[in-house]
């Protein structure tokens, strides 16, 4: 999709939020809204893509994204702003800075989580080491064990978040390293089978932690057409949990997909696209009385400087 295609399908604004079409609560004068702000695959991109670029000419840059997420906090107190892997790797910034940069406009964006990408770990164990104290948000990680490495406990499985009046829990899991990345970079890093350990942290934050919502910050990858798990096997095999953001195919989504499970509870499924290129919104509301949250709406928030 080129940046005029792209842009005809895309909205900017609050006022421009996209109905999902299901049957859901709306908002109303006595409901708590919690507005869920993501980004995935953001690849080093701290400024946009140059004006005469073959493709996404003038989009993304994290200044532009700083002002789009201010102007969304100034309209909204019940905010949560998430990522869901490879920051790093892409443009020179990253070469010459070895994730600093990124991990300081973050913090300065005030990101309340991300997980990690495979990319991530591109300067090795040794790299994510020297560069997390750059990051004043935790990286969560459920299913990569660092147990016998340098990072060991290092990294949390979940955080439990209070927003909105409600308790609203948050893990990330991660995609099978070996093959994809250099063994070197990962050493003793063990891989966890993310179906299994997502069931566990529904288990956990549903259960002990008393969470009225679950979202999983996954970068396992949208679809595949063989057996390696992404995020529809995901919602299928681990039930309970509402929201999957996801990243690593660079998947556009211009809204989010539904997976219903056996018990009836819903999932949604959302990425958006890569580089910074999109600030992903979708809107829950908590209606008096209730736990549960109903989705009101979604948007994509295109990032350029036009």
């Amino acid at each position: 999709m080129d940046r005029r295609e792209f842009l005809k399908h895309s909205t900017l604004g609050a006022a421009s939020l996209g109905l999902l079409g299901l049957s859901l609560p709306a908002a109303a004068a006595d409901a708590a809204k919690l507005v869920i702000l993501h980004t995935n695959d953001m690849h080093s991109r701290i400024e946009p893509f140059p004006d005469n670029a073959a493709q996404w000419a003038g989009m993304g840059g994290m200044a532009r994204r700083a002002a789009l997420i201010e102007q969304v906090r100034r309209q909204e107190p019940h905010v949560l702003l998430l990522d869901s892997g490879d920051i790093w790797q892409g443009t020179p910034y990253f070469n010459f800075f070895g994730g600093e940069l990124e991990y300081k406009l973050m913090s300065q964006m005030r990101y309340d989580a991300s997980t990690l990408g495979n990319h991530d770990f591109d300067n090795g164990l040794e790299g994510l080491q020297k560069q997390l104290p750059n990051a004043a948000f935790p990286f969560l990680s459920a299913n990569y064990d660092f147990s016998e490495t340098l990072l060991a406990g290092r990294f949390q499985p979940y955080k439990v978040f209070e927003k909105a009046g409600h308790r609203i829990g948050v893990f990330g899991v991660g995609i099978k390293l070996a093959g994809l990345v250099a063994d070197r970079n990962y050493g003793a890093t063990k891989y966890l089978d993310p179906i299994a350990t997502a069931r566990d942290m529904v288990a956990k934050l549903r259960g002990a932690e008393k969470c009225d919502m679950v979202i999983c910050l996954s970068h396992l990858g949208y679809k595949y057409e063989d057996e390696k798990i992404d995020d529809f096997k995901l919602a299928a095999g681990a039930p309970g949990i509402d929201l999957i953001l996801g990243g690593h195919t660079h998947t556009f989504l211009e809204k989010p997909d539904v997976v219903k499970g056996p018990n009836g509870h819903q999932t949604l499924i959302n990425q958006v696209g890569w580089s910074g290129i999109n600030l992903g919104r979708i809107d829950y509301v908590f209606e008096r009385g209730t736990r549960r949250p109903g989705v009101a709406q979604a948007a994509v928030l295109p990032v350029h400087t036009a």
